[in-house]
């Protein structure tokens, strides 16, 4: 008798989503696989950048390179203090338009989530037609050059991005399945305004929500180059991006023009090409790489809440 107790508790002790210890094994090499994967092509372009021009002409790519070199790093900082101003401006355009673009979506998106909003179904429209239709490349030159008079200012370079209907959405769903209505009508009760519902009890409980968005907005904005490309003239004000990838023009265009001239004593195997263009990449990818962990936890905490709510 008291054997089949014990049977019978640890059956109810059995959950139907546990899985056996070889299964949860072969999970977390599966994982930890396709994790290494993700991060292989960065670590290939760290290495590859650190690799002389010669031994990539003729060895090739390796992970085990067989001359190291930083004459790749040394050509991209030959720019000085304009790798640094775009390094200054690229931080600046996308500290401030995150920013803002967080608190311009997040006013929309609760908007979206109030269902007493008397313009709630107006708003959501608007925003679901804007993620069919685009007005196209030239009236956004239009309005962004001539109508604004933003053409070579910082402007420019954020708010052609500073709401995305994609965010709002995500944004409003999190609220949605987060942030219960009886909370909103019980801080009503209390007395507390909408800003202060807002700020003091919505912001608290969607942290997750706004870190991955804010992290998607973060890296829209450090990688982006076409909105430098339309709108900016004035070198002082290129992101870092378009420095670099000009810079990478620049020096296609030397070595073509020198393997024209023809001029027996140049080493164009020495050009750094190749690793010059991992070098960029490395620093581009770098600093926002080095963000990542600050929001990391606030993703995790969301992914955790989603599954709770599931």
């Amino acid at each position: 008798m008291s054997s089949t107790v014990i049977n019978n508790k640890k059956k109810r002790k059995f959950r139907s989503n546990q899985v056996s210890r070889p299964a949860e094994v072969a999970i977390n090499v599966l994982v930890g696989a396709f994790a290494l994967l993700c991060i292989l092509p960065f670590i290939f372009i760290i290495i590859i950048s650190f690799t002389s021009a010669d031994s990539l002409r003729i060895y090739g790519y390796s992970f085990f390179p067989a001359e190291l070199s930083t004459d790749s790093f040394a050509a991209a900082f030959t720019m000085g203090n304009v790798l640094w101003r775009s390094y200054g401006v690229s931080f600046l355009v996308t500290v401030v338009g995150t920013l803002l673009s967080m608190f311009v979506s997040l006013l929309y998106a609760y908007g979206l989530y109030r269902r007493d909003y008397p313009l709630r179904n107006f708003f959501a429209i608007f925003i679901f037609i804007t993620m069919i239709f685009g007005g196209g490349l030239v009236p956004t030159v239009m309005v962004i050059r001539n109508l604004l008079g933003l053409g070579d200012t910082l402007w420019a370079l954020i708010i052609p991005s500073l709401i995305l209907p994609f965010h709002v959405i995500i944004l409003r769903t999190f609220l949605s399945s987060a942030v219960p209505e009886t909370l909103i009508e019980s801080a009503r009760l209390d007395g507390a305004g909408e800003f202060r519902t807002l700020l003091s009890i919505v912001v608290p409980i969607v942290k997750p929500g706004l870190a991955t968005v804010a992290l998607l907005t973060a890296i829209g904005y450090w990688n982006d180059w076409w909105l430098a490309m339309l709108f900016i003239r004035d070198r002082t004000l290129f992101p870092l991006q378009y420095l670099l990838m000009e810079f990478q023009q620049n020096v296609d265009f030397v070595r073509r023009n020198l393997q024209m001239i023809g001029d027996a004593n140049i080493d164009f195997a020495a050009l750094p090409s190749e690793g010059l263009r991992m070098a960029l990449a490395v620093l581009i990818v770098l600093p926002i790489a080095c963000a990542y962990p600050f929001f990391q936890r606030y993703i995790v905490t969301g992914l955790t809440v989603g599954a709770v709510k599931g």
